[in-house]
């Protein structure tokens, strides 16, 4: 026969329990991110695609997710600081010293636009960089070829300060290649109205889309949570 203490017992590891999953769901993340959409957007209903998928997977473990926008470097700077879990969506190169990159949450293309009737082609890198004036986004980091051709050739490069401007300039024939994803750039070109941009190559680089997870003690749990969460996530597919 069970004692009346040990329901008593019994009643307070329950509740214990409870209170514990009832803590676990209303568990909230909070990341910085910059406006680059489609992937991610302050303006957009869905916060973007990519941040619409994080916030499903870490749904699905009862964690709130809460995104906040800021310009990319300062996303990066903020996300250094106690507030935030790290800052997402990166490419893995941008993923800087101090943090660590988690599975791929989602994915991007690295790729080649120009303008209607440029004539331009995509071929060997050097040549390609030697002859041309190639469009770039200021504060990315771009693969080991892209970063190296961009510096050996500083006289064939324009740096943007983000995507509308790139777009911009291409549109105008300011540039005859921008390098960046080709969602990003037509989606820009569609906001503005811009009809003339086209793709020379649509997929240089399949680029993982992951969270810079700031590596420290504090974040040293969800780092492995999210890890799990996101394998668990790609073997039901």
């Amino acid at each position: 026969m069970i004692s009346k203490q040990m329901i008593r017992m019994m009643v307070v590891v329950f509740i214990t329990q409870l209170i514990a999953l009832g803590s676990a769901y209303s568990e909230t993340w909070k990341v910085a991110s910059l406006d680059w959409q489609p992937y991610s957007g302050s303006d957009l209903a869905n916060q973007g695609n990519s941040v619409e998928k994080l916030k499903k997977l870490l749904k699905s473990e009862g964690i709130d997710l809460v995104v906040e926008f800021f310009p990319w470097l300062r996303a990066q700077k903020n996300a250094k600081t106690k507030d935030y879990i790290g800052y997402f969506p990166a490419w893995p190169e941008e993923v800087k010293e101090g943090f660590v990159a988690s599975p791929a949450v989602d994915y991007s293309f690295l790729g080649v636009l120009s303008y209607k009737g440029s004539g331009v082609t995509w071929g060997n890198i050097d040549s390609v960089f030697s002859h041309n004036k190639i469009g770039v986004v200021q504060t990315y980091v771009y693969p080991k070829d892209i970063d190296a051709a961009i510096k050996k050739y500083p006289k064939s490069i324009d740096f943007s300060p983000d995507e509308v401007a790139l777009v911009k300039k291409t549109s105008l024939k300011r540039i005859a290649i921008a390098i960046t994803d080709p969602k990003v750039m037509f989606y820009n070109a569609e906001k503005f109205g811009l009809k003339n941009i086209v793709v020379i190559n649509n997929s240089i680089e399949k680029k993982d889309l992951v969270i810079a997870l700031r590596n420290d003690e504090e974040n040293k749990k969800r780092i492995e949570l999210i890890k799990h969460i996101i394998e668990k996530n790609a073997k039901q597919k």
